[in-house]
Protein backbone atom coordinates (compact mmCIF):
# COMPACT_ATOMS: atom_id res chain seq x y z
CA UNK A 1 0.00 0.00 0.00
CA UNK A 2 1.13 3.90 -1.08
CA UNK A 3 1.09 6.08 1.82
CA UNK A 4 1.26 8.81 -0.17
CA UNK A 5 -1.57 10.14 -3.13
CA UNK A 6 -1.96 13.93 -4.67
CA UNK A 7 1.53 14.55 -5.55
CA UNK A 8 2.83 13.95 -1.96
CA UNK A 9 6.71 12.48 -1.89
CA UNK A 10 6.29 9.32 -0.62
CA UNK A 11 9.23 9.67 1.49
CA UNK A 12 7.81 12.18 3.05
CA UNK A 13 4.47 10.27 3.34
CA UNK A 14 6.02 7.53 4.83
CA UNK A 15 8.26 9.25 7.44
CA UNK A 16 4.90 11.07 8.74
CA UNK A 17 3.41 7.62 8.87
CA UNK A 18 5.52 6.07 10.68
CA UNK A 19 6.03 9.68 13.60
CA UNK A 20 1.94 9.11 13.64
CA UNK A 21 2.26 5.31 14.36
CA UNK A 22 5.09 6.05 16.90
CA UNK A 23 3.23 8.73 18.59
CA UNK A 24 0.11 6.21 18.87
CA UNK A 25 1.57 2.96 20.22
CA UNK A 26 4.13 5.60 22.60
CA UNK A 27 1.24 5.79 25.00
CA UNK A 28 0.81 1.86 25.17
CA UNK A 29 4.37 1.47 26.06
CA UNK A 30 4.25 4.46 28.60
CA UNK A 31 1.51 2.93 30.22
CA UNK A 32 2.89 -0.30 31.00
CA UNK A 33 5.22 1.28 33.70
CA UNK A 34 3.82 4.56 34.51
CA UNK A 35 0.85 3.94 36.77
CA UNK A 36 3.09 2.13 39.20
CA UNK A 37 4.87 5.04 40.00
CA UNK A 38 1.56 6.75 40.75
CA UNK A 39 0.32 4.07 42.97
CA UNK A 40 0.73 5.57 45.87
CA UNK A 41 -0.65 9.02 45.52
CA UNK A 42 -3.42 6.83 43.93
CA UNK A 43 -4.07 4.80 47.29
CA UNK A 44 -4.11 7.90 49.37
CA UNK A 45 -6.32 9.90 47.55
CA UNK A 46 -9.08 7.24 46.72
CA UNK A 47 -8.75 5.03 49.63
CA UNK A 48 -8.18 1.88 47.38
CA UNK A 49 -6.56 -1.21 48.89
CA UNK A 50 -2.72 -2.65 47.54
CA UNK A 51 -4.74 -5.78 46.07
CA UNK A 52 -7.19 -3.21 44.38
CA UNK A 53 -4.41 -1.30 42.83
CA UNK A 54 -2.96 -3.98 41.84
CA UNK A 55 -5.84 -5.02 39.99
CA UNK A 56 -5.67 -0.89 38.46
CA UNK A 57 -2.39 -2.41 37.07
CA UNK A 58 -3.31 -5.70 36.01
CA UNK A 59 -6.34 -5.10 34.36
CA UNK A 60 -4.67 -3.25 31.36
CA UNK A 61 -2.13 -6.12 31.18
CA UNK A 62 -5.00 -8.93 30.61
CA UNK A 63 -7.13 -6.50 28.46
CA UNK A 64 -4.19 -6.31 26.29
CA UNK A 65 -3.63 -10.01 26.24
CA UNK A 66 -6.72 -11.41 25.65
CA UNK A 67 -7.48 -9.00 22.94
CA UNK A 68 -4.16 -8.91 20.67
CA UNK A 69 -5.10 -11.78 18.46
CA UNK A 70 -8.61 -10.31 17.69
CA UNK A 71 -7.22 -6.77 17.09
CA UNK A 72 -4.71 -8.33 14.57
CA UNK A 73 -7.34 -10.12 12.64
CA UNK A 74 -9.98 -7.09 12.86
CA UNK A 75 -7.36 -4.71 11.71
CA UNK A 76 -6.52 -7.09 8.45
CA UNK A 77 -10.42 -6.68 8.08
CA UNK A 78 -11.79 -3.25 8.55
CA UNK A 79 -8.60 -2.10 7.44
CA UNK A 80 -4.75 -0.96 9.33
CA UNK A 81 -5.47 2.75 9.07
CA UNK A 82 -9.17 2.31 10.57
CA UNK A 83 -8.49 0.19 13.72
CA UNK A 84 -5.44 2.29 14.28
CA UNK A 85 -7.82 5.48 14.64
CA UNK A 86 -10.68 3.33 16.34
CA UNK A 87 -7.92 2.08 18.96
CA UNK A 88 -6.41 5.40 19.61
CA UNK A 89 -10.08 6.63 19.85
CA UNK A 90 -10.93 4.05 22.41
CA UNK A 91 -7.41 4.24 24.58
CA UNK A 92 -7.49 8.25 24.74
CA UNK A 93 -11.09 7.93 25.82
CA UNK A 94 -10.54 5.01 28.24
CA UNK A 95 -7.26 7.46 29.68
CA UNK A 96 -9.19 10.82 30.02
CA UNK A 97 -12.21 8.81 32.03
CA UNK A 98 -9.25 6.99 34.29
CA UNK A 99 -8.12 10.89 35.19
CA UNK A 100 -11.49 11.39 35.75
CA UNK A 101 -12.80 8.79 38.53
CA UNK A 102 -14.40 10.29 41.18
CA UNK A 103 -13.70 9.44 45.09
CA UNK A 104 -16.07 7.47 47.01
CA UNK A 105 -17.09 3.78 46.83
CA UNK A 106 -17.11 3.93 42.95
CA UNK A 107 -13.80 4.36 42.19
CA UNK A 108 -12.29 1.12 42.39
CA UNK A 109 -15.01 -0.19 39.65
CA UNK A 110 -14.69 2.85 38.04
CA UNK A 111 -10.71 3.03 37.25
CA UNK A 112 -10.20 -0.80 37.31
CA UNK A 113 -12.89 -0.51 34.21
CA UNK A 114 -11.68 2.04 32.59
CA UNK A 115 -8.22 0.44 32.71
CA UNK A 116 -9.35 -2.83 30.63
CA UNK A 117 -10.98 -0.50 28.30
CA UNK A 118 -7.54 1.24 27.66
CA UNK A 119 -6.16 -2.48 27.34
CA UNK A 120 -8.64 -2.98 24.03
CA UNK A 121 -7.71 0.22 23.38
CA UNK A 122 -4.73 -1.16 22.79
CA UNK A 123 -4.92 -4.38 21.89
CA UNK A 124 -6.82 -2.57 18.39
CA UNK A 125 -4.09 0.02 18.00
CA UNK A 126 -0.71 -1.14 18.57
CA UNK A 127 -1.22 -4.37 16.05
CA UNK A 128 -2.75 -1.77 13.25
CA UNK A 129 -0.26 0.54 13.93
CA UNK A 130 2.36 -1.86 13.41
CA UNK A 131 0.92 -3.29 10.24
CA UNK A 132 0.51 0.26 9.06
CA UNK A 133 4.12 0.64 9.23
CA UNK A 134 5.02 -2.32 7.46
CA UNK A 135 2.42 -2.17 4.47
CA UNK A 136 3.47 1.55 4.18
CA UNK A 137 7.36 0.99 3.50
CA UNK A 138 8.97 -1.26 0.91
CA UNK A 139 10.25 -4.76 2.24
CA UNK A 140 14.09 -3.46 1.31
CA UNK A 141 13.56 -0.81 3.68
CA UNK A 142 11.04 -2.14 6.38
CA UNK A 143 13.90 -3.40 8.47
CA UNK A 144 15.15 0.03 9.28
CA UNK A 145 12.07 1.83 9.79
CA UNK A 146 10.73 -0.82 12.22
CA UNK A 147 14.09 -0.90 13.91
CA UNK A 148 13.36 3.06 14.76
CA UNK A 149 9.64 2.01 15.98
CA UNK A 150 10.96 -0.60 18.28
CA UNK A 151 13.71 1.61 19.61
CA UNK A 152 11.92 4.46 20.39
CA UNK A 153 8.90 2.94 21.29
CA UNK A 154 10.94 0.15 23.75
CA UNK A 155 12.87 3.35 24.87
CA UNK A 156 9.46 4.95 25.90
CA UNK A 157 8.78 2.28 28.30
CA UNK A 158 11.81 3.50 30.60
CA UNK A 159 10.65 7.02 30.33
CA UNK A 160 7.31 5.87 32.27
CA UNK A 161 8.67 6.05 35.73
CA UNK A 162 10.44 9.71 34.98
CA UNK A 163 7.20 10.74 33.42
CA UNK A 164 4.94 9.77 35.94
CA UNK A 165 7.08 10.79 38.86
CA UNK A 166 7.19 14.23 37.29
CA UNK A 167 3.25 14.81 36.59
CA UNK A 168 2.53 13.33 39.79
CA UNK A 169 3.85 15.54 41.93
CA UNK A 170 1.55 17.66 40.53
CA UNK A 171 -1.36 15.38 40.18
CA UNK A 172 -1.43 11.68 39.57
CA UNK A 173 -4.18 12.13 37.12
CA UNK A 174 -2.42 13.37 34.76
CA UNK A 175 -0.40 10.77 33.86
CA UNK A 176 -3.80 9.45 32.47
CA UNK A 177 -4.50 12.94 31.08
CA UNK A 178 -1.20 13.28 29.13
CA UNK A 179 -2.32 10.83 26.62
CA UNK A 180 -5.12 13.49 25.07
CA UNK A 181 -2.16 15.24 23.44
CA UNK A 182 -0.17 12.94 22.48
CA UNK A 183 -3.16 10.99 20.62
CA UNK A 184 -4.49 14.18 18.78
CA UNK A 185 -0.99 14.32 17.38
CA UNK A 186 -0.87 10.70 16.48
CA UNK A 187 -4.18 11.13 14.92
CA UNK A 188 -3.12 14.36 12.82
CA UNK A 189 -0.59 13.03 11.56
CA UNK A 190 -1.91 9.66 10.49
CA UNK A 191 -4.04 12.21 8.42
CA UNK A 192 -1.61 14.13 7.06
CA UNK A 193 0.23 10.67 5.80
CA UNK A 194 -2.94 10.45 3.41
CA UNK A 195 -2.76 6.70 4.40
CA UNK A 196 -4.84 4.70 2.39
CA UNK A 197 -7.21 2.07 4.02
CA UNK A 198 -7.43 -1.17 2.28
CA UNK A 199 -10.24 -3.50 4.27
CA UNK A 200 -10.33 -7.01 3.06
CA UNK A 201 -14.33 -7.98 4.07
CA UNK A 202 -14.30 -11.35 5.43
CA UNK A 203 -16.28 -12.62 8.27
CA UNK A 204 -14.82 -12.21 11.99
CA UNK A 205 -14.27 -16.28 13.69
CA UNK A 206 -16.37 -14.48 16.97
CA UNK A 207 -16.16 -17.99 18.28
CA UNK A 208 -12.37 -18.12 18.10
CA UNK A 209 -12.22 -14.93 19.38
CA UNK A 210 -14.10 -15.84 22.51
CA UNK A 211 -11.89 -18.66 23.07
CA UNK A 212 -8.53 -16.75 22.67
CA UNK A 213 -9.50 -14.23 25.05
CA UNK A 214 -10.59 -17.16 27.22
CA UNK A 215 -7.83 -18.73 27.50
CA UNK A 216 -5.38 -16.05 27.24
CA UNK A 217 -7.05 -14.12 30.04
CA UNK A 218 -7.61 -17.43 32.46
CA UNK A 219 -3.91 -18.11 32.08
CA UNK A 220 -2.12 -14.84 32.29
CA UNK A 221 -4.42 -14.02 35.32
CA UNK A 222 -3.72 -17.43 37.03
CA UNK A 223 0.45 -15.81 36.42
CA UNK A 224 -0.56 -12.56 37.52
CA UNK A 225 -2.24 -13.58 40.56
CA UNK A 226 0.69 -16.35 41.90
CA UNK A 227 2.41 -14.10 44.45
CA UNK A 228 -1.28 -13.19 45.65
CA UNK A 229 -2.74 -16.71 45.90
CA UNK A 230 0.57 -18.74 46.33
CA UNK A 231 1.56 -21.66 43.18
CA UNK A 232 0.14 -24.05 45.71
CA UNK A 233 -3.49 -22.60 45.22
CA UNK A 234 -6.04 -24.68 43.67
CA UNK A 235 -7.08 -20.98 41.79
CA UNK A 236 -4.05 -20.07 40.52
CA UNK A 237 -3.74 -23.41 38.74
CA UNK A 238 -6.70 -23.73 37.93
CA UNK A 239 -6.83 -20.43 36.16
CA UNK A 240 -3.37 -21.19 34.22
CA UNK A 241 -4.47 -25.14 32.98
CA UNK A 242 -7.95 -24.25 32.43
CA UNK A 243 -6.79 -21.01 30.05
CA UNK A 244 -4.27 -23.65 28.45
CA UNK A 245 -6.76 -26.02 27.85
CA UNK A 246 -8.73 -23.31 26.58
CA UNK A 247 -6.42 -22.34 23.86
CA UNK A 248 -5.59 -26.05 22.79
CA UNK A 249 -9.64 -26.29 22.07
CA UNK A 250 -9.09 -22.55 20.59
CA UNK A 251 -6.27 -24.00 18.28
CA UNK A 252 -8.80 -27.28 17.34
CA UNK A 253 -11.80 -25.18 16.44
CA UNK A 254 -9.44 -22.86 14.12
CA UNK A 255 -7.76 -25.91 12.21
CA UNK A 256 -11.57 -26.57 11.57
CA UNK A 257 -12.55 -22.91 10.94
CA UNK A 258 -13.63 -21.87 7.32
CA UNK A 259 -12.54 -17.74 8.26
CA UNK A 260 -10.55 -18.54 11.34
CA UNK A 261 -9.30 -15.95 13.67
CA UNK A 262 -5.75 -16.79 13.23
CA UNK A 263 -4.57 -19.10 9.96
CA UNK A 264 -2.79 -21.79 11.44
CA UNK A 265 -1.17 -22.70 8.88
CA UNK A 266 1.23 -19.88 8.99
CA UNK A 267 2.97 -22.28 11.32
CA UNK A 268 4.51 -24.59 8.77
CA UNK A 269 7.00 -21.99 7.54
CA UNK A 270 9.60 -23.34 10.00
CA UNK A 271 11.25 -19.73 10.33
CA UNK A 272 7.82 -17.82 11.21
CA UNK A 273 7.55 -20.39 13.82
CA UNK A 274 11.42 -20.02 14.72
CA UNK A 275 11.42 -15.88 15.08
CA UNK A 276 7.85 -16.30 17.48
CA UNK A 277 10.20 -18.93 19.30
CA UNK A 278 13.19 -16.40 19.66
CA UNK A 279 10.50 -13.57 20.61
CA UNK A 280 8.97 -16.05 23.16
CA UNK A 281 12.49 -16.87 25.03
CA UNK A 282 13.66 -13.02 24.52
CA UNK A 283 10.84 -11.67 25.66
CA UNK A 284 11.48 -13.09 29.26
CA UNK A 285 13.92 -10.74 29.43
CA UNK A 286 13.34 -7.61 27.90
CA UNK A 287 9.63 -7.20 29.36
CA UNK A 288 10.71 -7.78 32.81
CA UNK A 289 13.83 -6.33 33.08
CA UNK A 290 12.06 -2.73 33.68
CA UNK A 291 10.07 -4.20 36.87
CA UNK A 292 13.18 -5.65 38.39
CA UNK A 293 15.67 -2.93 37.20
CA UNK A 294 13.19 -0.12 38.44
CA UNK A 295 12.57 -2.17 42.13
CA UNK A 296 16.41 -3.00 42.35
CA UNK A 297 17.53 0.65 41.78
CA UNK A 298 15.17 2.16 44.21
CA UNK A 299 15.41 -1.07 47.04
CA UNK A 300 18.87 -1.59 46.44
CA UNK A 301 20.42 1.12 45.18
CA UNK A 302 18.38 3.47 47.44
CA UNK A 303 17.52 5.91 44.16
CA UNK A 304 13.91 7.22 43.73
CA UNK A 305 11.44 6.67 40.77
CA UNK A 306 12.84 9.57 39.04
CA UNK A 307 16.68 8.28 39.19
CA UNK A 308 15.45 4.52 38.33
CA UNK A 309 14.09 5.69 35.62
CA UNK A 310 17.74 6.90 34.21
CA UNK A 311 19.13 3.86 35.55
CA UNK A 312 16.99 1.91 32.81
CA UNK A 313 18.00 4.14 30.17
CA UNK A 314 21.77 3.03 30.28
CA UNK A 315 19.96 -0.39 29.11
CA UNK A 316 18.46 1.73 25.86
CA UNK A 317 21.91 3.28 25.82
CA UNK A 318 22.84 -0.34 24.37
CA UNK A 319 19.09 -1.24 23.18
CA UNK A 320 18.84 2.02 20.41
CA UNK A 321 21.78 1.92 18.60
CA UNK A 322 21.62 -1.67 18.59
CA UNK A 323 18.18 -2.09 16.84
CA UNK A 324 19.06 0.56 14.37
CA UNK A 325 22.55 -2.33 13.51
CA UNK A 326 20.02 -4.82 13.84
CA UNK A 327 17.39 -3.56 10.93
CA UNK A 328 19.80 -2.95 8.81
CA UNK A 329 21.22 -6.56 9.20
CA UNK A 330 17.87 -8.00 8.69
CA UNK A 331 17.93 -5.58 5.64
CA UNK A 332 20.98 -6.83 3.98
CA UNK A 333 21.29 -10.71 5.20
CA UNK A 334 17.50 -11.05 6.81
CA UNK A 335 16.95 -12.14 10.48
CA UNK A 336 19.38 -15.16 11.18
CA UNK A 337 22.25 -13.35 11.67
CA UNK A 338 20.93 -11.06 13.97
CA UNK A 339 18.94 -12.77 16.05
CA UNK A 340 21.92 -15.34 16.66
CA UNK A 341 24.48 -12.56 17.41
CA UNK A 342 21.47 -10.31 19.95
CA UNK A 343 21.40 -13.73 21.69
CA UNK A 344 24.79 -14.15 22.46
CA UNK A 345 25.23 -10.28 23.08
CA UNK A 346 22.31 -10.31 24.93
CA UNK A 347 23.27 -13.73 27.12
CA UNK A 348 26.62 -12.24 27.77
CA UNK A 349 25.28 -8.84 28.93
CA UNK A 350 22.49 -10.71 31.49
CA UNK A 351 24.81 -12.72 32.52
CA UNK A 352 27.97 -10.11 33.54
CA UNK A 353 25.21 -7.79 34.71
CA UNK A 354 24.49 -10.48 37.43
CA UNK A 355 27.51 -11.05 38.50
CA UNK A 356 27.88 -7.29 38.99
CA UNK A 357 24.77 -6.76 41.00
CA UNK A 358 25.93 -6.68 44.11
CA UNK A 359 28.65 -4.74 43.87
CA UNK A 360 25.70 -1.59 44.54
CA UNK A 361 27.65 1.02 41.87
CA UNK A 362 26.15 1.78 38.50
CA UNK A 363 30.16 2.21 37.63
CA UNK A 364 30.23 -1.39 38.07
CA UNK A 365 27.41 -2.49 35.93
CA UNK A 366 27.08 0.08 33.33
CA UNK A 367 28.81 -1.89 30.59
CA UNK A 368 27.06 -5.03 31.34
CA UNK A 369 23.62 -3.75 31.13
CA UNK A 370 24.35 -1.41 28.31
CA UNK A 371 25.68 -4.99 26.36
CA UNK A 372 21.95 -6.51 27.69
CA UNK A 373 20.47 -3.99 26.18
CA UNK A 374 22.15 -4.33 22.60
CA UNK A 375 21.18 -8.11 22.25
CA UNK A 376 17.94 -7.40 22.95
CA UNK A 377 17.81 -4.65 20.36
CA UNK A 378 20.12 -6.37 17.96
CA UNK A 379 17.52 -8.95 17.76
CA UNK A 380 14.03 -7.77 18.02
CA UNK A 381 12.86 -6.13 14.97
CA UNK A 382 14.83 -8.84 12.81
CA UNK A 383 12.53 -11.47 14.61
CA UNK A 384 9.68 -9.14 14.38
CA UNK A 385 9.57 -7.97 11.09
CA UNK A 386 10.89 -11.30 9.69
CA UNK A 387 7.62 -12.85 10.92
CA UNK A 388 5.54 -10.33 9.57
CA UNK A 389 7.34 -10.21 5.96
CA UNK A 390 5.81 -13.91 5.78
CA UNK A 391 1.95 -13.10 6.53
CA UNK A 392 -0.06 -15.02 4.48
CA UNK A 393 -1.93 -12.96 1.72
CA UNK A 394 -0.45 -9.55 3.20
CA UNK A 395 -2.38 -10.30 6.62
CA UNK A 396 0.28 -8.07 8.62
CA UNK A 397 -2.44 -6.97 11.60
CA UNK A 398 -2.96 -11.13 11.56
CA UNK A 399 0.68 -11.89 11.98
CA UNK A 400 1.29 -9.09 14.21
CA UNK A 401 -1.38 -9.75 16.62
CA UNK A 402 0.17 -13.23 16.85
CA UNK A 403 3.71 -11.93 17.34
CA UNK A 404 2.79 -9.22 19.92
CA UNK A 405 0.36 -11.69 21.82
CA UNK A 406 3.27 -14.42 22.14
CA UNK A 407 5.26 -11.50 23.62
CA UNK A 408 2.96 -10.54 26.48
CA UNK A 409 2.54 -14.04 27.05
CA UNK A 410 6.02 -14.81 27.64
CA UNK A 411 6.31 -11.53 29.37
CA UNK A 412 3.61 -12.80 31.95
CA UNK A 413 5.10 -16.03 32.22
CA UNK A 414 8.27 -14.66 33.30
CA UNK A 415 7.37 -11.90 35.48
CA UNK A 416 5.67 -14.63 37.58
CA UNK A 417 8.24 -17.12 37.56
CA UNK A 418 11.17 -14.77 37.87
CA UNK A 419 9.14 -12.60 40.54
CA UNK A 420 8.73 -15.78 42.67
CA UNK A 421 12.18 -16.62 42.48
CA UNK A 422 13.26 -12.94 43.76
CA UNK A 423 10.78 -13.25 46.29
CA UNK A 424 11.78 -16.56 47.68
CA UNK A 425 15.30 -15.66 47.31
CA UNK A 426 15.26 -12.17 49.14
CA UNK A 427 13.41 -13.46 51.49
CA UNK A 428 15.25 -16.36 52.75
CA UNK A 429 18.69 -14.15 52.54
CA UNK A 430 16.59 -11.46 54.62
CA UNK A 431 15.60 -14.21 57.15
CA UNK A 432 18.96 -15.30 57.82
CA UNK A 433 20.18 -11.45 58.39
CA UNK A 434 17.26 -10.98 60.49
CA UNK A 435 18.22 -13.82 62.78
CA UNK A 436 21.65 -13.07 62.81
CA UNK A 437 20.57 -9.65 64.22
CA UNK A 438 18.96 -11.27 66.77
CA UNK A 439 15.24 -11.95 65.60
CA UNK A 440 13.64 -15.31 66.63
CA UNK A 441 13.24 -17.78 63.57
CA UNK A 442 9.47 -17.27 63.48
CA UNK A 443 9.58 -13.24 64.09
CA UNK A 444 12.24 -13.17 61.02
CA UNK A 445 10.62 -15.59 58.70
CA UNK A 446 7.29 -13.34 58.75
CA UNK A 447 8.93 -9.71 59.10
CA UNK A 448 11.24 -11.09 56.19
CA UNK A 449 8.01 -11.63 53.98
CA UNK A 450 6.28 -8.63 55.00
CA UNK A 451 9.61 -6.77 53.59
CA UNK A 452 10.07 -8.66 50.04
CA UNK A 453 5.99 -8.53 49.56
CA UNK A 454 6.11 -4.40 50.58
CA UNK A 455 9.29 -3.92 48.40
CA UNK A 456 7.81 -5.81 45.15
CA UNK A 457 3.99 -4.54 45.50
CA UNK A 458 2.37 -1.84 43.06
CA UNK A 459 3.33 0.91 45.60
CA UNK A 460 7.36 0.10 45.65
CA UNK A 461 9.53 2.83 46.95
CA UNK A 462 13.03 3.42 48.54
CA UNK A 463 11.43 4.26 51.68
CA UNK A 464 10.15 0.62 52.84
CA UNK A 465 12.76 0.16 55.58
CA UNK A 466 13.07 3.53 56.64
CA UNK A 467 13.36 3.94 60.39
CA UNK A 468 15.89 0.75 60.21
CA UNK A 469 19.39 0.63 61.81
CA UNK A 470 21.47 1.87 59.03
CA UNK A 471 24.00 -1.04 59.64
CA UNK A 472 20.74 -3.39 58.92
CA UNK A 473 19.38 -0.98 56.41
CA UNK A 474 22.79 -1.65 54.56
CA UNK A 475 22.73 -5.30 55.37
CA UNK A 476 18.96 -6.00 53.69
CA UNK A 477 19.79 -3.99 50.59
CA UNK A 478 22.67 -6.14 49.99
CA UNK A 479 20.11 -9.27 50.39
CA UNK A 480 17.64 -7.94 48.07
CA UNK A 481 20.34 -6.92 45.64
CA UNK A 482 21.80 -10.50 45.70
CA UNK A 483 18.52 -12.07 45.15
CA UNK A 484 18.32 -10.11 41.70
CA UNK A 485 21.14 -12.37 40.64
CA UNK A 486 19.25 -15.74 39.61
CA UNK A 487 17.16 -13.54 37.91
CA UNK A 488 18.99 -11.98 35.89
CA UNK A 489 20.72 -15.53 35.24
CA UNK A 490 17.66 -16.47 34.50
CA UNK A 491 17.34 -13.83 32.15
CA UNK A 492 20.47 -14.59 30.23
CA UNK A 493 20.07 -18.42 30.43
CA UNK A 494 16.42 -17.50 28.21
CA UNK A 495 18.61 -15.94 25.73
CA UNK A 496 20.57 -19.17 25.54
CA UNK A 497 17.54 -20.49 24.71
CA UNK A 498 16.19 -18.47 22.62
CA UNK A 499 19.87 -19.06 20.12
CA UNK A 500 18.99 -22.17 19.99
CA UNK A 501 15.58 -20.90 18.38
CA UNK A 502 17.54 -18.98 15.94
CA UNK A 503 19.71 -21.74 14.95
CA UNK A 504 16.63 -23.26 14.09
CA UNK A 505 15.17 -20.61 11.41
CA UNK A 506 15.95 -22.12 8.00
CA UNK A 507 18.38 -18.81 6.85
CA UNK A 508 15.81 -17.85 3.98
CA UNK A 509 14.63 -13.79 4.05
CA UNK A 510 12.06 -12.28 1.75
CA UNK A 511 13.30 -9.96 -0.44
CA UNK A 512 9.79 -8.72 -3.19
CA UNK A 513 6.55 -8.05 -1.99
CA UNK A 514 3.70 -10.63 -2.51
CA UNK A 515 1.09 -12.76 -0.22
CA UNK A 516 0.65 -16.42 -0.42
CA UNK A 517 -2.49 -18.23 -0.95
CA UNK A 518 -4.64 -18.91 1.77
CA UNK A 519 -6.32 -22.36 0.13
CA UNK A 520 -2.84 -23.88 -0.19
CA UNK A 521 -1.23 -24.85 3.05
CA UNK A 522 2.15 -24.27 3.10
CA UNK A 523 2.08 -22.23 0.01
CA UNK A 524 4.67 -20.38 -0.65
CA UNK A 525 3.94 -16.36 -0.59
CA UNK A 526 3.71 -15.71 -4.58
CA UNK A 527 5.81 -13.38 -5.71
CA UNK A 528 8.10 -13.09 -3.05
CA UNK A 529 11.60 -14.59 -3.46
CA UNK A 530 12.99 -16.62 -0.12
CA UNK A 531 16.53 -16.85 -0.44
CA UNK A 532 19.63 -17.71 1.78
CA UNK A 533 20.50 -15.22 4.04
CA UNK A 534 24.07 -14.08 3.69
Amino acid sequence: MAAGSGGRDGGTSERLALAGMLFAVSMTFIDQTIVSIAAPSIIRELGLSAGAMQWVVNAYLLALAAFFALGGRVSDILGHKRVMLVGTVVFVAASALCGAVPAGGAAEAWLISFRAVQGLGAALMFPAALAVVVEVFPVERRGRALALFFAVAGGLTAIGPILGGWLTSWTWRAIFWVNVPVAVVALVLTFLARIRNTPRPEPIDWPGAVLVAAGMGLSVLGLQQAAVWGWGSAATWGCIVGGLAVLVLFVLAELRSRDPLITMQVFADRAFSADNAVLFFAMMSFVPVFFFASVYAQVALGYSANEAGLYLLVFFAGFGPASQVGGRILDQRGARPAMLLGTVVGAVGFAGWAAKITDLSLGAQWMWIVLAGAGIGLLLTPASTDAVNRAIGRSYGEVTGITQTVRNYSASVSLAVLGTVLLHTAANRITDTLEQHGLPPQAARNTAEQITKSLTGPSTGGSAASGVDAGLLAALRADFAAANRPVLYGMAAALAVAFLCALWHPGTRITAEGGADRSRPGARPAGREPEREG
